[in-house]
């Protein structure tokens, strides 16, 4: 009996902790909806394209890249306000990225979409610019220091759209907190590398990518839910 009790205690705490590309039935209530269930990539495909390229794989629960040429990937679906949770590891010297509101009219899946920067800070050659390390809006707002972590290390990042108000968190700190279309927002566009990019974050809603910068990367726990 008490082993029993033992057992049953045990299940429980491992249940409130939660496992991996699962949602709690608490998140479940609250509506939460999983982008990778830790055995298919059924919810993603390549940037225009149908399908998803091999290179794109399932490693112990987690969506690999395996290595250059997989591609840029994207959600089947489009999602105009919303809570994105994720866990992300990158390679050694590695660069990779989150996309939000990409679409498929520009030449790239990085044509239109704001970029959520993964990168290895220590080892990167991309990382002499503050707005490039991990964590940062891509060239416009850096993260600060005590979000980043080492290569090879699982980060987590939520990223919260609402009424084009973006935030962004890297491992619990918060990164990013901007208005999409606010006259801050234009300034840093401006200055940035998307000064003369047309269409560049002026999407109301789209697609969330996955960025292959021809580095091994992983992604796990990825869930959204719908605002």
């Amino acid at each position: 009996m008490k082993l029993l009790v033992l057992f049953i205690g045990l299940s429980i705490s491992f249940n409130a902790v939660g496992i991996d590309n699962q949602l709690t039935e608490e998140e479940k209530l609250q509506g939460w909806q999983l982008l990778f269930n830790g055995k298919n990539l059924s919810e993603w495909r390549n940037f225009r394209k149908k399908e998803i390229n091999k290179k794109w794989v399932v490693k112990n629960g987690a969506m690999h890249l395996s290595g250059s040429g997989g591609g840029d990937i994207l959600t089947y679906q489009s999602f105009k306000n919303f809570d994105l949770k994720l866990e992300w590891k990158i390679s050694n010297a590695g660069n990779s990225g989150i996309f939000i509101l990409a679409d498929e009219k520009g030449a790239q899946i990085y044509s239109h979409a704001p970029e959520v920067q993964i990168l290895d800070n220590e080892k990167h050659s991309d990382n002499k610019i503050a707005s490039h390390l991990s964590g940062s809006l891509y060239d416009m707002i850096a993260s600060p220091k005590a979000s980043h972590k080492k290569a090879g290390e699982w980060n987590q990042i939520r990223i919260l759209l609402d009424n084009q108000h973006l935030q962004v968190w890297q491992n619990k700190v918060k990164t990013v907190d901007i208005k999409i279309g606010s006259e801050l927002w234009n300034k840093l566009v401006a200055e940035s590398k998307f000064a003369n990019w047309s269409g560049f974050g002026v999407n109301q809603s789209g697609h969330i990518g996955l960025q292959d910068h021809g580095d091994p990367v992983s992604f796990k726990n990825i869930k959204i839910k719908v605002l």
